[in-house]
């Protein structure tokens, strides 16, 4: 991850029209954005990260700010996104009786490509903190490892920085204490 004084100049060029810089900025922030949505919308995450790069490329020309708060506001439209897409997906949820019955009884069959992603360490951490409520997962997320301060952080969450510690403390405390992280941890211990 590049730094925001790093990001200052090709957000500038960006902000005025540069296609080059513009993806400078995709490049560094578009893996963050993809790992946080993996938590906000799950198996969605890839297309609500278009949808967000979409709306980010039609407003840019409009952003006033530095990198900091071009961050804090990268990662508002992609929560808004996301919220959007949890919304539509729930509204859209219905299969036929007879579809689910056929699905459990057809036997999946391994994908290797996905059970090689699921070993990588990023992704098994995104899953983790997938697992805290969404409040403490959202603040973990854009604390540790998109790297927002707790007052971005706030901004994005729409939330007073007080309840954005707590709930990245709670979440951190949650997950020290995940049966999978313990197990692992006590292995490594032994070793």
């Amino acid at each position: 991850m590049r730094d925001d004084e790093d990001l200052a100049g090709p957000l500038a060029a960006a902000i005025d029209g540069d296609p080059a810089a513009f993806a400078v900025l995709w490049r560094a922030l578009h893996p963050l954005v993809l790992r946080y949505l993996r938590v906000v919308c799950g198996e969605a995450a890839e297309d609500v990260a278009s949808e967000t790069w979409l709306q980010v490329s039609r407003d840019l020309s409009r952003f006033r700010g530095s990198a900091t708060a071009f961050r804090v506001w990268l990662f508002r439209i992609a929560r808004h996104r996301g919220i959007d897409e949890n919304r539509r997906a729930w509204r859209r949820h219905e299969e036929p009786y007879e579809a689910v019955d056929q699905l459990r009884a057809t036997p999946a069959a391994p994908d290797v490509a996905n059970e090689v992603v699921e070993l990588a360490d990023t992704d098994r951490a995104v899953r983790l903190i997938a697992t805290l409520p969404r409040e403490q997962a959202e603040a973990v997320m854009l604390r540790v490892v998109a790297g927002l301060d707790v007052a971005g952080t706030a901004r994005v969450l729409g939330k007073r920085s007080g309840a954005v510690r707590i709930a990245t403390m709670r979440g951190l405390r949650r997950l020290a204490e995940h049966p999978q992280l313990r197990g692992h941890n006590d292995a490594a211990e032994d070793a």
